[in-house]
């Protein structure tokens, strides 16, 4: 073999080696991610007995949830402007730090603020992620490594909370934020060795100019806003003066965002990104399938426990269950894209979730477990084909320069989505039980039912009922998501081939 072929050969085998390992390096971010999301919440009872704080202790959710969201797009601005590796590993040192200070952490107040610093780290994380997925693999491998990921994050999240329980009940609630560490330091170690970005301009290029004011202005705005969610109608009514202040400052914010943004040489969220078709409609469906997400994920465990009769564990497999055909749909989605095209294919997946989600109120009472269930598992398969298209498509429509861009814009909307539709399907659930039981019933009263015992017959129903309307909801959002892509997104998404990929 001629020397020139033999080092083309050993070239392109390097190459493979170290695509690999950062795809390993990816998966192992992802994993930390969607652990962090989920890990705590079997141990909180342990949590609170340690450090006390129980009247705050949902700021540990809401806090990290906030953080992420809210810096989504500042890092999708950043990757685009110094590269996805930097931002990656510089994320993935301050999700490792907030991790060790939660593990130390002496208080809940402590261990709040150390659980936003995680936050920050995790919005890296999660954009960056899927972005640099797109940047190894040309169109027609794209399928696969987002399958991998998609089936990193289901695993993680159905194991996140029995991990917790293990941990906090055999070993120490601190091992939950110290087993990150070296989880996170393999990860760190295989990006900082294989990823090696190629130069995107020959010679000498401009300073690259950051909008800081334009990310502080996005930080202020949407953590008043995604605050106004989470606590309304929890920590104060909801048209009360600490809630109207949040709506009303973070209005503000906003307009004052779109006179920043468009006076910035380099605006964090650019105008171009909702001035698209094909961008600002897969936003939109988005945003929708977050908000739908929350019927299954927050209220089928609690009507399986409170309707169905099941343990904890058996209520958590019938939620589980969709884990298992959403990342084999997704996989299996090039093979409908490539026939159809993205806009068809992801109407027929969210198509047949509104659907879905149409027939759940119509099971039977109180049904077998094996009926919700299969809803699930079909449900899955449906919103794969629905989501894996779509963000596939949207990052091959524009160049590299514009991909982390998109992609965190398309990630802070779903994550906007699910932030808005736990407020709202919280309020409609609510609603539903009070009137079912004569004005003293909510969610809480649900828990501690559950808790005590055997709930009544009547709590019973009124808790069927209130997620049968829950689940109406989510078809609405899904139908929502479907007339979005009809109506807003181009028949056919335009594919940028970037010299660079």
């Amino acid at each position: 073999m001629p020397a020139a072929e033999e080092d083309g050969t050993a070239s392109s085998q390097a190459g493979t080696r170290n695509r690999r390992a950062v795809v390993a390096a990816l998966m192992l971010c992802m994993g930390l991610a969607a652990l962090d999301s989920t890990i705590v919440s079997t141990a909180v009872p342990q949590i609170v007995g340690d450090l006390g704080g129980f009247s705050v202790f949902s700021w540990l959710f809401s806090g990290y949830l906030l953080a992420v969201t809210v810096t989504l797009p500042v890092y999708g601005k950043l990757s685009d402007t110094f590269g996805r590796k930097p931002v990656l590993i510089a994320g993935s040192i301050l999700f490792l730090l907030g991790s060790l200070l939660c593990a130390v952490a002496w208080n809940m107040a402590a261990l709040i603020a150390f659980r936003v610093v995680q936050g920050l780290g995790g919005g890296a994380l999660q954009g960056t992620v899927q972005t640099l997925a797109a940047d190894l693999y040309p169109l027609e491998q794209r399928p696969k490594i987002q399958a991998k990921l998609s089936t990193v994050w289901a695993t993680s999240a159905v194991a996140g909370p029995a991990l917790g329980g293990v941990l906090a009940a055999y070993a120490d609630w601190r091992w939950i934020f110290l087993i990150n560490l070296p989880l996170g330091a393999v990860a760190l170690w295989l990006l900082i060795r294989h990823l090696h970005e190629p130069r995107r301009e020959p010679g000498p290029r401009p300073r690259p100019r950051v909008d800081w004011a334009g990310a502080l202005t996005v930080f202020a705005c949407g953590g008043l806003l995604l605050l106004a969610l989470v606590q309304g109608g929890v920590a104060w009514p909801w048209l009360s003066l600490p809630s109207m202040a949040l709506f009303c400052t973070g209005l503000a914010l906003i307009g004052a965002l779109v006179l920043i943004e468009r006076r910035a040489a380099e605006p964090i969220i650019p105008g171009w990104v909702w001035r698209r078709r094909t961008i600002a409609a897969v936003n939109l469906a988005l945003g929708a399938l977050g908000l739908l997400m929350v019927a299954p994920t927050v209220f089928l465990p609690t009507y399986a426990q409170a309707v169905l009769g099941l343990t904890p564990i058996a209520a958590g497999f019938v939620l589980s269950v969709w884990t298992l055909s959403w990342p084999a749909s997704a996989a299996l989605s090039q093979h409908v894209y490539r026939r159809i095209g993205f806009r068809n294919t992801a109407m027929i997946g969210i198509g047949t979730a509104a659907l879905l989600l149409l027939a759940f109120p119509f099971l039977p009472y109180p049904g077998e477990p094996w009926q919700p269930a299969l809803l699930m598992l079909l449900l899955g398969a449906a919103l794969g084909l629905f989501q894996l298209p779509l963000l596939i498509g949207v990052q091959s429509s524009v160049g590299w320069a514009e991909r982390g861009t998109t992609t965190a814009s398309v990630l802070f909307c779903r994550q906007t989505g699910q932030t808005i539709g736990a407020a709202l399907f919280g309020a409609v659930a609510n609603g539903v039980l009070a009137a079912r039981l004569g004005g003293a019933g909510d969610l809480d009263s649900v828990t501690r039912a559950l808790d005590s015992g055997a709930p009544g017959e009547q709590l019973r129903r009124a808790v069927a009922e209130a997620v049968h309307s829950v689940y109406f909801g989510a078809a609405c959002a899904a139908g929502l998501a479907f007339l979005v892509l009809l109506l807003v997104a181009p028949r056919r998404f335009p594919v940028i081939t970037d010299p660079d990929d």
